[in-house]
C-alpha cells in the first residue's frame, strides 16, 4: 500500500518563504555556477563577532555550562539585558517582564502565538520587514499593512493610524530604526502615536528595536515604551544581539514587557525550544555588558558605507535612494525605469523585473521592494565592504544607463 500524499496544514500553506533568503539563495546558486556576483540582499554584518565575546563562549564551554537553562534565560542574561534596557532607555525591568529566545524573530513569532486569534487584525506600517505579515498569517491574524510616504520619512502618521484602527486590531509593529528603510521615530512622533494609542486601550505595541544601535541622528535614539510611559503596560520591547554586534548566527534574542505576556511567551517557548543554547547566552552578557567600541566603530563604518551608496546612486537617472537615518539598508525608488526597455527587448513593468535585470545583467542581487509592502522600490544592504558597494553601485549605474 503507498504511503498517503503529504499535504501541508493550512498554516503553512498561507504563509511564504522570507524573499530575502530566497534573494541570498539565489545570489549563492549563482557563484556557484560561475558567475561573479555583488550581494546586496544580505541583512548581517560582514564584520566578525568581537573576540571577547567568543572568549565568553569558550570559557562557558569549558566551565560546563552545556546544559538547559530557565526558559527566561540564565540570571547573568537576565542581569545583562536588565542593566542594558536601564542604561539606554532609563526602564527597570524585572525578571518576570524578561524573555530570551533564539533570536528577536522567534519571540515576534511567540508574541502573536501567545495573543492572536482569528480575526485579530495587526497594523504593520509599510514598508515592512518581509516576515511581519506572515508571522502575523501563521498565527492566524490578519496582517493590515499601512503604506506610510517618503516625504514622511517612510514614518507612520498618527491620522494613518487611527485610520486603521479596528475593534479587532489587537497590535501595532513598530520597527524603528526600520528594515527596509532606516526610518527612525523621535520623540515627538512617538508620543504622537502614543496620544491616538490611548484612546483604543485595546491595542498593543510591539517596537522591534533590533537596529537601535545603528543610528546616524544626532539625537540619541528613544525606545517606544520611553516616549510612552502610560502605554508601558501594553508594549513589548524586542530586541538582540545580532546586528549590533555582528552575532546573527548566534541566534539569541531577548524581549521585555507586561509580566502576564512575558508568561505566555514563556510558557510557549517552554513547549517548543525549552530556552535558547546557553552558550550564546553566556556570549550575549558578555556582549551587552563589554566594551562597547565595537558598536561604535560598525556605525561609523557604516555610516561612511551609507553616505558612498547613496552618493553614488543618486546620480544614477530613474532612481531616488532615500537616506536612512538608522539600519544598514537603503531603500532605492525605482519608477523612473518602468516602461523602459532593456538591451533584449523586453519591457521592464514593475520592481520585480528591476532586480532580476539588475541580476542578469550587472550581476548584482537586490530585493524587490514588492516583497516589503511598497512598489516600485528595491532594497540595498550595505552592511559590505566598501569595495563590494563600489563595484556594485558602479555595475548598477552601467546596467541602467543600457536601458532605453
Amino acid at each position: 500500500m503507498s504511503a498517503a500524499a503529504f499535504s501541508p496544514s493550512k498554516r503553512v500553506s498561507r504563509i511564504r518563504i522570507s524573499p530575502s533568503l530566497a534573494a541570498a539563495q539565489r545570489a549563492r546558486e549563482l557563484r556557484e555556477a560561475g558567475r561573479t556576483i555583488v550581494d546586496f540582499t544580505a541583512g548581517e554584518p560582514d564584520f566578525d563577532t568581537p573576540q571577547h565575546v567568543k572568549d565568553a563562549a569558550i570559557a562557558a564551554i569549558e566551565a560546563g555550562e552545556t546544559k538547559y537553562t530557565p526558559v527566561n534565560g540564565t540570571a547573568a542574561l537576565r542581569d545583562a539585558i536588565r542593566e542594558r534596557m536601564l542604561r539606554s532607555s532609563g526602564i527597570r525591568y524585572e525578571d518576570s517582564q524578561i524573555t530570551v529566545g533564539g533570536g528577536g524573530k522567534q519571540l515576534i513569532n511567540l508574541a502573536f502565538a501567545a495573543t492572536l486569534d482569528a480575526g485579530d487584525e495587526v497594523i504593520v506600517p509599510a514598508p515592512y520587514w518581509v516576515s511581519y505579515p506572515d508571522m502575523v498569517l501563521v498565527n492566524d491574524g490578519t496582517p493590515v499593512p499601512v503604506q506610510t510616504r517618503t516625504e514622511d520619512g517612510y514614518r507612520l502618521t498618527p491620522e494613518a493610524l487611527r485610520a486603521a484602527i479596528t475593534p479587532q486590531t489587537r497590535w501595532l509593529v513598530l520597527n524603528a530604526p526600520g528594515n527596509p528603510t532606516g526610518a527612525v521615530y523621535d520623540r515627538a512622533s512617538l508620543e504622537s502615536l502614543a496620544a491616538v494609542l490611548a484612546d483604543f486601550p485595546h491595542v498593543w505595541v510591539l517596537s522591534d528595536e533590533i537596529y537601535d544601535e545603528i543610528l546616524y541622528t544626532d539625537e540619541p535614539y528613544v525606545s517606544f515604551a520611553e516616549a510612552a510611559p502610560a502605554l508601558r503596560d501594553r508594549t513589548v520591547t524586542v530586541n538582540g544581539v545580532s546586528k549590533a554586534y555582528a552575532m546573527t548566527g548566534w541566534r539569541l534574542g531577548y524581549a521585555v514587557g507586561d509580566e502576564r505576556l512575558i508568561a505566555a511567551i514563556n510558557k510557549l517557548q517552554s513547549q517548543s525550544s525549552s530556552c535558547p543554547s546557553s552558550i550564546s547566552q553566556a556570549a550575549a552578557a558578555a556582549a551587552l555588558t563589554g566594551d562597547q567600541t565595537f558598536v561604535a566603530e560598525c556605525s561609523a563604518a557604516y555610516r561612511e558605507r551609507r553616505d558612498r551608496a547613496v552618493s553614488a546612486l543618486e546620480s544614477v537617472p530613474g532612481l531616488r535612494p532615500s537616506v536612512p537615518d538608522g539600519a544598514f539598508y537603503l531603500f532605492v525608488g525605482c519608477s523612473g525605469l518602468i516602461g523602459k526597455r532593456t538591451p533584449s527587448g523586453d519591457t521592464i513593468e514593475n520592481d520585480l523585473d528591476v532586480t532580476l535585470y539588475l541580476l542578469d545583467t550587472a550581476g548584482v542581487a537586490v530585493i524587490q521592494g514588492s516583497a516589503y509592502g511598497s512598489e516600485p522600490f528595491f532594497r540595498i544592504s550595505f552592511a559590505t565592504g566598501l569595495d563590494q558597494i563600489e563595484r556594485g553601485t558602479a555595475a548598477i549605474a552601467a546596467a541602467v544607463a543600457k536601458l532605453s
